[in-house]
């Protein structure tokens, strides 16, 4: 009598997408989403990764250098750099977040309607932002701030006004490659309505652009609500803030560097992990724009 053995295959595993693999295959962007990652630690856990509160003084440690009582050294007020430095990660990155969000909402809208409409709603809405796009990012977002008066919300709202066209350009521009696709042409022929069409065939091929056109806007509203509160213009002291804490430092450059080193170096490396994202999102989700 004759057995038969049934053999039973292992379960096939799970691969990660394509997209996914190429992202963590790119060290670069790797290193960005750990420093990313740093910052984004320290700015939700600040009460408790911060050794003091950024406010408060020590007339003591007058711009003490680093050391053990102060991680960072302190400032001209004898307050601690480190905390400052902590908790300015949460203005930096906030804004950074929330300007981009609405610019995106904002931008991609317009340029969504522009490129799916067409006729003269495309050529009034394009002027416009060819119109903002033409005066310089950092000019621009100056003047919104001082109109609409120095807070961490006006600057908000100012960086997204001035980023907004941006996202309407590369929206309208990725709707208009889109829209003579097959696919889109086989979806109106079987009838399908301009909300369907939107949601379930324009909006999930023109996200891939869209993501890393937002990495790389974050990078950019980051440098600008630095720059507004160096000139006073963004958070007002005694709030942390980067730039503000750059301005303060200014006086001070030679006899306490430390000042301006940490929120400089802070800015830098927040900046550059975005960057790094955004380079490794490219090559991600558009694999024949790469390289060799």
């Amino acid at each position: 009598m004759t057995t038969t053995l049934s053999k039973t295959r292992p379960p096939a595993k799970r691969r990660l997408p394509a997209p996914l693999r190429r992202f963590l295959g790119n060290r670069l962007a790797v290193i960005g989403i750990f420093v990313l990652i740093v910052f984004a630690g320290a700015a939700l856990l600040a009460p408790w990764v911060a050794p003091f509160d950024p406010a408060q003084i020590f007339f003591s440690d007058l711009r003490a250098a680093p050391g053990a009582a102060h991680l960072f050294g302190a400032d001209e007020l004898g307050r601690d750099i480190f905390s400052r430095v902590v908790y300015g990660a949460r203005v930096s990155l906030s804004a950074g977040l929330i300007s981009v969000s609405l610019a995106l909402v904002f931008g991609g809208s317009i340029g969504l309607v522009a490129g799916y409409v067409g006729g003269w709603v495309d050529d009034v809405l394009m002027r416009v932002v060819d119109a903002l796009l033409a005066l310089p990012f950092l000019v621009l977002a100056i003047a919104l701030a001082a109109i609409l008066g120095p807070s961490l919300q006006n600057t908000m709202i100012a960086i997204a006004i001035v980023t907004a066209p941006a996202f309407a350009r590369i929206t309208r521009g990725e709707v208009l490659s889109q829209r003579e696709r097959d696919y889109v042409q086989a979806a109106q022929a079987l009838g399908a309505g301009d909300g369907r069409l939107i949601t379930r065939h324009l909006l999930p091929n023109i996200s891939g652009a869209l993501i890393v056109q937002t990495s790389l806007a974050i990078a950019n509203a980051i440098l600008a609500e630095a720059s507004l509160s160096f000139l006073g213009l963004g958070i007002q002291p005694p709030a942390p803030s980067w730039g503000s804490m750059l301005n303060a430092a200014r006086g001070y450059l030679t006899d306490a560097p430390w000042m301006a080193l940490f929120p400089g170096l802070a800015i830098f490396l927040a900046v550059l992990a975005f960057n790094l994202i955004g380079d490794g999102l490219r090559e991600a989700l558009d694999p024949r724009g790469r390289v060799g």
